[in-house]
């Protein structure tokens, strides 16, 4: 079993770039050991030795669909013989689609966004909750990347929306199920953070009232400060919700 120097573990899913990359830079700042998951090896292999060099801590890279049962598997079997626990799971992957009407959505689509979305944090959630209350000290803390949408939707965005109002049922039962594990779980719903995902909000996206309007973002940085913090609450509190946003962005009504 490897040593991490002591420093708590974390995982942090779709680490390679965007929010994730920013939240694991964070981690690694506050001095977590921290694993990037995601699809796609050779970007968090770069992340990882980049993260590492900048910050002077531990960042590995494991390339896992999280959509995929077996492959979750895999991953937190890793977890456990190089680390022997898991103290904080960030469940941030996911994708989206292009504004599409909904009857034109096809099957495909809607699978592949309800996969990476919720069943991905669903198997995550399940593997880390066997670990969790295996371990010694027993818990840890799990967060799940809700989004604005977790609440009210942007127009033409069904799967997206459906998958982003479910993982709100997972925040909550998750932290009813490990309360007794001291397992604690809670859930940031992000408004416009700055990554490549939202670089075409600057030259205007779909509003509720058909306009196509340009929308302020906020550095992905302030993101994963909140996420530092909601982290570094003992295992007796939880921050169950937080909403960050930029705050001349359209959310209440969408307008």
């Amino acid at each position: 079993m490897a040593e991490a120097g002591g420093s708590k573990i974390a995982l942090v899913t779709g680490g390679g770039t965007g929010i994730g990359r920013a939240i694991a830079e964070a981690l690694l700042k506050n001095g977590y050991t921290v694993v990037l998951s995601g699809r796609r090896f050779d970007v968090l292999q770069v992340a990882a030795k980049e993260l590492a060099a900048e910050t002077g801590g531990t960042a590995r890279a494991f390339a896992a669909d999280v959509g995929d049962p077996q492959a979750v598997a895999t991953l937190f079997s890793a977890i456990r013989h190089d680390f022997g626990r898991l103290d904080l799971l960030i469940n941030n992957a996911g994708m989206g689609l292009p504004a599409v009407p909904m009857e034109d959505i096809s099957f495909e689509q809607w699978n592949s966004i309800v996969s990476a979305n919720l069943t991905g944090a669903f198997l995550c959630t399940q593997q880390a909750m066997k670990l969790m209350k295996a371990q010694t000290p027993r818990g840890g803390r799990i967060i799940n990347n809700g989004s604005i949408s977790a609440s009210t939707p942007r127009p033409m965005s069904a799967p997206y929306t459906a998958t982003k109002h479910a993982i709100s049922g997972l925040t909550k039962s998750t932290a009813l199920d490990g309360r007794l594990f001291d397992i604690a779980c809670g859930q940031i719903d992000i408004g416009n953070a700055s990554t490549e995902m939202t670089s075409q909000m600057s030259g205007g996206v779909l509003q509720a009232n058909g306009e196509i309007a340009s929308e302020p973002t906020i550095p992905a940085k302030l993101v994963a400060d909140a996420v530092v913090y909601m982290a570094g609450l003992p295992l007796s509190a939880n921050v169950l919700t937080m909403t960050v946003m930029a705050t001349e962005m359209p959310y209440v009504g969408r307008g």
